[in-house]
């Protein structure tokens, strides 16, 4: 039952969108246990490779890593909350528990821009400027890139949400499968003007300003390709299309997650519109993984080393 007031203050939130699920969860949980388990063991067994392989200990590498990191990190923000709010009764998640989750997703969404925006800027100095690239992409360097990828998204979140947290609910009833920022605060007493300016400065920080990096650096790559030898083209193409395909997937997520199709569309049932906003969740994992591990040729020669000595 919806709480109404502010009598009492809210201690947890319902999802109500697990209301309808009956006999069906055991096959969602199934289903979503074994998805989430994929994502872990292809990021991890990409990451357990780059580490052993001596070979591939390069920038692009390295910064592929902190991705696959990202991957997981993701991942685990949703999906262990959704195998445990399958069999249980009442759909609840406590408030501390509902602010953990939303901290954990939208520091991770960041992340996911700006480590593609370090590894375009790495692409980019690798093809522009390959005399320079060792002494500008040295090993030091790309730890302090990747530990300003993290700093900046975790600082995108506290400006863009932190007002979350001191927000008094009076109802507490979300009509999601997890946290969402937008409904949280759609159940707050008095509804803040923050909440227009903290999704403005949220896509301009997460997704504007790491989008202009990458889009500056693939011109330029484009403009010295057009110069340089047909080979040459072919080891650029095949080092950027992962790149390219991760930011246009990332894309189409954000237009499914900020689209509401309960305006857009009535006819669209209430799974789909459930299932849509977390498309990025439950394609982009799966999709680095694979997209980087059988396309780059080092990576792919580096499994089949792996594969054969197991053997």
């Amino acid at each position: 039952m919806e709480k109404m007031g502010n009598s009492s203050e809210t201690v947890s939130f319902v999802l109500a969108a697990y209301g309808n699920v009956g006999e069906l969860k055991y096959l969602y949980f199934i289903i979503i246990l074994i998805w989430y388990l994929s994502i872990c063991v292809a990021n991890t067994v990409l990451i357990v490779v780059i580490r052993v392989d001596r070979r591939l200990h390069e920038p692009m590498y390295m910064l592929l890593c902190n991705l696959c990191v990202n991957e997981i990190n993701a991942s685990t923000s949703l999906y262990p909350l959704l195998l445990s709010q399958m069999f249980s009764d009442s759909h609840e998640v406590t408030v501390p528990w509902c602010f953990l989750q939303m901290c954990c997703m939208y520091t991770c969404a960041p992340a996911e821009f700006c480590s593609l925006a370090a590894m375009a800027y790495d692409r980019y100095i690798s093809i522009c400027h390959p005399f320079s690239y060792d002494i500008i992409m040295n090993t030091e360097r790309v730890f302090l890139l990747i530990m300003f990828v993290w700093l900046y998204s975790f600082l995108s979140f506290i400006l863009s949400f932190s007002f979350i947290f001191s927000l008094k609910f009076c109802r507490n009833i979300i009509h999601n499968a997890y946290c969402d920022h937008q409904l949280m605060i759609r159940l707050s007493c008095s509804v803040p003007i923050q909440s227009f300016i903290s999704n403005i400065s949220f896509l301009l920080l997460s997704v504007f300003i790491p989008f202009s990096l990458i889009s500056v650096s693939y011109l330029k790559i484009l403009r010295v390709c057009r110069k340089t030898s047909t080979e040459n083209k072919k080891k650029a193409v095949t080092t950027c299309t992962p790149q390219i395909v991760s930011v246009a997937n990332l894309f189409v997520g954000c237009i499914f997650y900020f689209i509401d199709f309960k305006y857009v569309v009535s006819q669209v049932p209430d799974e789909v519109r459930i299932i849509l906003p977390m498309y990025v969740l439950i394609f982009q994992p799966m999709l680095t993984p694979f997209m980087y591990g059988f396309n780059l040729p080092k990576i792919r020669q580096s499994y089949q080393r792996f594969l054969l000595k197991r053997k």
